[in-house]
């Protein structure tokens, strides 16, 4: 199965080793991954600041840098999100309305396509200690993600998984929300770090690491010891055999 890969633009300039474990995640399933050097953005932080002209431009070079027929795979339930439901707004009724429908018949954030496109759930990973998952708002709401990801991080050797208080939550990210609300986005952030360390968790885990950035800065900046991981990072550590 070809596979092409959609890299986010924070996760290419802030995390990029999460975007090689998930082509190592995609490659152990037997998937041909391809990957444009062309693409940038979905244009999501235009579109949710209200330039949606500016974001249309955007979303057209995004739907240029990627093609109509293959499968389209990202480790961001926000982006795909964008993609999903945001690209409604800005193509809807053009000349590019029904590509638009067949890339977002085609795009998946990465632990749903493996679980309900390639049936997989086991990759060998190991990671020792106590996790919570945080339902991240895109996940959960725009990508309707919430057992995909919990199925498989229960696979993982060494790892219990636990269930905090208002695990559905948001982090009090929001993109630009996080700038123009930074004590609300904070009280949001310390309300779910305090929910995860009830648990006695040493890791939370998400799809997306917009969400993770920001509950590490507050974790970061009050010495707690708890750590932050993307799903790809999980299921692929601990690999004695890639």
């Amino acid at each position: 199965m070809k596979i092409e890969l959609f890299v986010p633009c924070f996760v290419d300039q802030l995390y990029p080793e999460t975007a090689f474990n998930t082509v190592k995640i995609l490659e152990k399933a037997g998937c041909e991954v391809s990957y444009n050097t062309k693409q940038t953005c979905c244009g999501q932080p235009a579109y949710n600041a209200g330039y949606w002209e500016q974001a249309k431009e955007i979303g057209n070079k995004f739907l240029n840098d990627f093609s109509e027929t293959n499968y389209i795979v990202a480790p961001s339930a926000s982006c795909v999100g964008m993609v999903k439901n945001g690209f409604n707004d800005l193509f809807t009724n053009t000349m590019v309305h029904n590509k638009c429908r067949n890339m977002q018949s085609n795009i998946f954030e990465l632990s749903d396509f493996l679980i309900n496109v390639l049936k997989r759930d086991y990759f060998g990973a190991e990671l020792e200690g106590r996790a919570v998952y945080h339902d991240s708002c895109s996940g959960l709401r725009e990508c309707k993600i919430k057992a995909e990801p919990r199925q498989l991080l229960a696979k993982v050797h060494g790892l219990e998984m636990l269930e905090m208080k208002d695990t559905d939550m948001c982090c009090g990210f929001g993109g630009t929300f996080a700038v123009k609300f930074d004590a609300i986005s904070s009280a949001m952030a310390e309300q779910k770090v305090n929910n995860a360390l009830e648990m006695e968790a040493d890791y939370i885990i998400s799809t997306d690491l917009s969400c993770l950035m920001h509950l590490d800065g507050y974790i970061q900046k009050n010495n707690i010891s708890l750590k932050t991981m993307h799903i790809a990072d999980v299921l692929a550590n601990g690999w004695l055999d890639y």
